[in-house]
């Protein structure tokens, strides 16, 4: 199975705590590191050095989309969040961006853990909903 992520995280956020909460909650969830294909995030985080250190260190693409591509998969969403919004607009970056990397390169796709919290950042993890996801 592969899992995407949707990461985000408040500005400095540094890779540490990205990847922290990346392992904790795979672990919680019976899930391998090399079950990860990717990360995304919003587009205005494509210069967070977290992002980026993360991804490089497990070796994986990363991503971003716009809030008005992320706002497509708002129906979806398992918390809107009116802070998030007025920040970034869109209700829910995490979740948003792990539905929007699995369909960009996968197909249909679901929620496998919605939005968790740890510090700065935020993490959601989607499956592909097809044969094998």
């Amino acid at each position: 199975m592969q899992v995407f992520v949707g990461l985000g995280c408040r500005r400095g956020c540094p890779a540490d705590t990205l990847g922290h909460l990346l392992e904790q909650t795979l672990k919680a969830h019976d899930l391998p590191l090399s079950a990860v294909a990717g990360l995304a995030s919003i587009d205005l985080k494509h210069d967070e050095p977290g992002l980026q250190q993360l991804a490089r260190r497990l070796k994986v693409s990363l991503l971003f989309f716009s809030a008005t591509q992320l706002a497509a998969f708002e129906p979806r969403l398992s918390h809107r969040s009116a802070v998030a919004y007025q920040h970034s607009g869109c209700y829910g970056v995490a979740e948003s961006a792990a539905l929007a990397l699995a369909e960009h390169l996968a197909g249909p796709a679901q929620l496998r853990v919605t939005r968790t919290l740890l510090a700065d950042a935020s993490l959601a993890l989607a499956t592909t909903t097809g044969f094998g996801g």
